[in-house]
């Protein structure tokens, strides 16, 4: 599922691309009209934001795997992130009220609505440094299951349509496994090398991060290979246990600050190291876990509000890329950031 749009938003011309790229990406998670109708609406109200109160910025769309019922990650829905480094909102309680709306031009939903809208729906601003918005769209109207706490985005390099990057999740048991996975260069043999890691996740998830990691190393020997990222949470002992190879970076939030987990020089499906290291940590409530592809610039700084750590993976998620980057520092390469975060704390639709 590494198909992604990212559209640019600078003028009243792209409201319409990030429109048909929302329906696009309805088609291929096959959502319904009625869905797709409601994603189409919040892209339009997301761009139309952007134009009106920050002068511009991007709204990405990925399709993401959602919950099912029976505990596994198997379902398609539709994110949609708008990102910018405007003035920031001045009163973001007001921002999330359904039917406000500070321009003539808007369709007069706003965001409120997105929020009502949407089936899950996060906001963070600051004032001076920007806004980032979040809205998922499922295949029907039910709310995006609390649990597991876990997102992400994923930016293709311009301006190809798939990206070498991929994120996914599963769980066996007490097993909580993230991976992240940077197919080597871009374009579609890197996502074919991605995406081949993201089905053998799903097959192997009961096995510990080194053995995975193996696994995967034969599984992507007949693609060019990739930097793969493994963070495996067993959440009865309470321990985070980490191993990658390749230039897969990590970050971990404990109550000491932030602390970068390394990974071992390498290519998965090409040059497998002789041994893994796998680093263990203990997870507590105010641990967060960012895995990151090396689109991100290798001097990012780990976000420090304390409100921001409390909200949507995926919100944080974004938030690393857009504080990361600058229109003076173009991407070079695909660019996907995941977040594993403890149980929410405070409801995400909750204003601050």
């Amino acid at each position: 599922m590494n198909r992604a749009w990212d559209v640019p938003v600078h003028d009243s011309t792209r409201v319409r691309d990030v429109r048909v790229a929302a329906e696009a990406a309805c088609r291929e998670a096959r959502l319904g009209p009625h869905r797709t109708a409601i994603a189409a609406l919040v892209a339009t109200e997301l761009a139309t934001n952007l134009l009106k109160h920050a002068g511009g910025g991007r709204v990405v769309i990925n399709i993401v795997e959602r919950a099912a019922a029976n505990g596994t990650a198997r379902t398609a829905a539709v994110q949609l992130v708008a990102l910018d480094h405007g003035p920031g909102i001045a009163d973001v309680a007001a921002a999330r009220r359904d039917g406000f709306s500070t321009t003539p031009s808007s369709l007069g939903a706003g965001l409120g609505t997105c929020l009502r809208i949407s089936n899950a729906f996060d906001l963070h601003s600051v004032r001076g440094r920007g806004t980032v918005a979040l809205a998922r769209v499922d295949p029907e109207p039910a709310p995006w299951p609390a649990a597991p706490r876990i997102g992400g985005i994923n930016i293709p390099l311009a301006p190809a349509e798939h990206s070498g990057d991929a994120w996914t999740w599963a769980r066996s048991g007490p097993l909580l496994t993230l991976m992240l996975a940077d197919g080597l260069g871009h374009g579609t043999k890197a996502a074919e090398a991605s995406a081949a890691a993201v089905e053998e996740l799903h097959r192997t998830a009961a096995l510990p991060p080194a053995d995975i990691l193996r696994r995967l190393d034969t599984a992507l020997r007949p693609t060019r290979g990739a930097a793969v990222a493994v963070a495996q949470l067993d959440t009865d002992a309470r321990e985070l246990r980490f191993a990658g190879v390749g230039n897969a970076g990590a970050r971990l939030r404990t109550a000491d600050g932030w602390q970068a987990l390394v990974s071992h020089p390498g290519i998965v499906g090409a040059a497998f190291p002789a041994t893994v290291p796998v680093r263990r940590a203990p997870w507590t409530a105010d641990s967060v876990l960012v895995l990151h592809s090396d689109g991100l610039p290798s001097r990012w700084t780990p976000p420090d509000d304390p409100y921001l750590l409390t909200r949507d993976p995926a919100l944080i998620a974004a938030a690393v890329l857009r504080d990361a980057s600058s229109a003076a520092s173009p991407a070079r390469d695909d660019t996907s950031v995941a977040v594993l975060a403890p149980e929410c704390r405070t409801e995400a639709h909750d204003p601050p």
